[in-house]
């Protein structure tokens, strides 16, 4: 394509214009492309901040109000500790075990391998500074892995659920729906 715009450009006056309107057509399939790009994306690289859908009718939750974070532990059994006490403080409603996953790092400047258990912790976003600070405070690792990610969407009687068992003050005899 840099060919063809150097072409248009020693034509001049024009035929730079005509030939750019005869190259339009082929530009049209990347620009229809972009507009698939997630507005999320666009909104990052633009500094903007992120695109909130409107939560869908008949629904109440808002978008990004509840998280899934992430956790990877040595074995099974500091994490199952790890998942019942984040359950049980309230700083998770739910809390999935992952066994048998393979880490693959840079650890002191070596790169490492290991066998780890990921959590799939399900919280409310606000919830996540307090989740990392437990979660540090009794993890073995020297850096504790512990990302977040906000739940744009997903089935709203679950959402609302994460958010119902999270409360502080809600009922302990809170059952799934």
């Amino acid at each position: 394509m840099s060919g063809v715009r150097a072409t248009a450009i020693l034509l001049g006056g024009g035929a730079a214009l005509l030939l750019s309107l005869l190259w339009m057509p082929a530009l049209l399939p990347l620009a229809s492309r972009l507009q698939l790009l997630p507005r999320a994306l666009l909104s990052m690289a633009s500094g903007s901040p992120p695109f909130r859908p409107p939560p869908a009718s008949g629904s109440d939750y808002v978008p990004g109000s509840v998280s899934a974070a992430f956790v990877t532990c040595p074995n099974e059994k500091v994490a199952k500790e790890i998942a019942r006490a984040v359950v049980e403080k309230r700083l998770a409603a739910c809390v999935n075990l992952i066994p048998q996953i393979t880490s693959i790092y840079e650890w002191k400047g070596k790169i490492e391998e290991d066998s780890e258990v990921l959590m799939m912790i399900k919280t409310q976003s606000s919830l996540v500074p307090a989740l990392t600070d437990f979660v540090r405070s009794v993890h073995p690792y020297e850096v504790a892995e512990v990302i977040a990610l906000p739940v744009e969407q997903g089935n709203s009687p679950y959402l609302h659920w994460v958010r119902q068992v999270t409360e502080s003050g809600s009922d302990s005899s809170t059952a799934l729906p």
